[in-house]
């Protein structure tokens, strides 16, 4: 699978686990040159606190487009060290 967002692959890996239609990508598959850690977090119920990531690609940024769980719940251990995509960023095979 791959991440791509502004032409560029952000992410690439075959070791994807999808919860709640999103793919969540090991975090050693990210391109950490477009990543850049965002102060934002959020609650979920069931996996813990998020925290995000703004990703930066030839300029222009997508704020918070990436998250992950530093901690997850047990019931998440599965996204443990995991990323996953929105706000634009296509996920394709």
């Amino acid at each position: 699978m791959k991440a791509i967002w502004n032409n560029k692959i952000i992410a690439e890996s075959n070791d994807t686990v999808v919860i709640e239609g999103n793919h969540y990508f090991p975090h050693e598959s990210i391109n950490k040159e477009f990543f850049i850690s965002s102060e934002l977090h959020s609650v979920c119920p069931w996996k813990g606190k998020a925290s995000y990531y703004t990703i930066e690609v030839d300029g222009k940024q997508n704020p918070d487009a990436a998250w992950f769980y530093p901690e997850v719940s047990e019931l998440a251990k599965g996204i443990k060290n995991r990323v996953a995509f929105w706000r634009g960023v296509t996920i394709k095979e």
